[in-house]
């Protein structure tokens, strides 16, 4: 009877219980067929989940000093449920909050209004390190820049769903949530039937139909190949897993090469023109010729061969000026902007560095915020002011002073809970939601599911795989 003995965490949302422990109506099948099983059978189950993510070679890396150290992915076996009311309205929200940006990336690299507009400090794009002038005034199939994007979304101690950030260069993690979802079918059949949760595994054909779209050449079966930076990237595992549930060539830089303007995959029976890169390798390593000339993970010559319209590129090239953490306080702004809209999904309350009213406030009150610089990833270089000794706060203070633009701060949110099996026990941990929606020429679509991702340390709200952080499968439910 495990979840009879489940304490959620005082002040907390809990995805599961009410403040009372009383079981939230989409909960209560899960609990009553949970409770049935004995602990011996569900350990069982977990080292099932455990051996097929050894088996399928399911890792991330993690990087520690100049070394990567490979891991096993962790996960828990008991699902999160989202009904589909709520999921509705994350649904509208993201698709909302997609249209504003791939209407500000086609701006900003164009006419740029929203500048001459006064509605963003032109000085906040120029001063970003991923906004690339070399790119500008390209024009991109179906003006859509972004075609996968994978939002975070946390929930607060309302319940209210909050946009964490915005990750619109070469998101990842996908394969974890569709691999999730084959090892839940195979631990818990009967329970996915009797809650009819909708499907993700359609994710692979609806990315690869946009691929095919977006051909220079309207065409029945273009040349795609999805390009990765090789086995020492952290994300090798999901490149190789993507391109093979596709159908189409996983390419190094080394593979391809740009004549006359147009991309080649060399292949045994010679050249073969490629019309669709599907990219996993950041822009500063695309083309030496343009970007960093170290590089030896791009393709030289790649940029003219876009630029003259010969091949896509997914997603478009300089997505992450929409990526940096300062640029993202304005996404409101743009949605009211471009749209004429209110946004339907909040931000986190954001407070920019450079201005100097907002700094002293944020360290009047830097025991309560977290730091974060405008251009990490993965958990790296932000600092928990509810953790962080007073050495370390110290020390970003004296950061932020040096490099203010490099910086942002946002108020602790107190993150939802869900129920994960740990040590055969069933215990609160934080999550939150990285639902991946794909951009088309048919409009924007989401996977009716996500990546729910798990503090798996008690107390911890950092859910990222490189800081210990572990995922669940994630049901979507009529």
């Amino acid at each position: 009877m495990i979840f009879e003995r489940y304490k959620p965490r005082d002040g907390f949302w809990d995805e599961m219980s009410l403040d009372d422990s009383t079981i939230r109506e989409h909960y209560i099948s899960i609990c009553r067929q949970l409770n049935a099983i004995q602990a011996e059978t569900l350990l069982k189950k977990e080292e099932i989940a455990r051996k097929m993510f050894m088996n399928q070679g399911i890792t991330f890396t993690v990087y520690s000093g100049n070394e990567g150290i490979e891991r096993i992915f962790p996960f828990d076996i008991i699902p999160r449920i989202i009904t589909a009311t709520e999921w509705s309205h994350i649904e509208k929200g993201v698709s909302q909050r997609l249209k504003a940006l791939n209407f500000f990336l086609k701006d900003i690299y164009n006419e740029q209004n929203i500048i001459k507009d006064g509605i963003i400090p032109a000085e906040l794009i120029v001063t970003c390190p991923h906004f690339n002038r070399e790119v500008f005034g390209i024009q991109v199939p179906f003006d859509i820049y972004v075609h996968i994007a994978g939002i975070d979304l946390v929930r607060d101690s309302d319940g209210t769903y909050y946009v964490l950030e915005d990750n619109l260069r070469t998101p990842s993690g996908v394969s974890y949530m569709l691999e999730n979802r084959e090892v839940t079918k195979r631990i818990f059949p009967e329970l996915m039937s009797e809650y009819k949760v909708r499907k993700v595994s359609d994710y692979s054909l609806m990315l690869h139909n946009i691929l095919v779209s977006l051909a220079p050449k309207q065409m029945q079966q273009p040349t795609i190949v999805l390009l990765t930076p090789g086995v020492y990237n952290s994300a090798y595992y999901e490149h190789t897993f993507l391109a093979r549930y596709m159908g189409i060539e996983l390419v190094e830089g080394r593979d391809l090469l740009v004549d006359n303007h147009k991309v080649y995959m060399k292949t045994t029976h010679g050249l073969r023109q490629v019309d669709v890169i599907y990219r996993r390798v950041d822009d500063e390593y695309l083309d030496p010729l343009v970007f960093n000339p170290n590089s030896l993970l791009g393709v030289p010559g790649l940029v003219s061969a876009y630029r003259k319209g010969n091949v896509a590129i997914v997603n478009a090239i300089g997505n992450g000026v929409a990526d940096d953490k300062a640029i993202y306080a304005y996404v409101p702004d743009m949605i009211k902007y471009y749209l004429n809209e209110e946004p339907i999904l909040k931000n986190v309350p954001t407070y920019r560095m450079e201005v100097e009213e907002e700094r002293r406030y944020v360290f009047e009150n830097i025991g309560k915020m977290v730091i974060k610089r405008t251009n990490e990833s993965g958990g790296y270089g932000m600092v928990m002011g509810t953790t962080a000794s007073e050495e370390e706060l110290e020390g970003v203070k004296s950061a932020i002073l040096k490099e203010p633009r490099s910086y942002i701060a946002q108020p602790t949110i107190n993150i939802s809970t869900v129920p994960c099996y740990l040590d055969g026990k069933l215990v609160p941990r934080h999550i939150d939601l990285r639902p991946y929606a794909l951009c088309g020429p048919d409009g924007i679509q989401l996977v009716p599911g996500g990546l729910t991702r798990v503090a798996l340390k008690e107390h911890s709200l950092v859910v990222n795989s490189s800081q210990g952080g572990g995922s669940k499968d994630t049901w979507i439910i009529d």
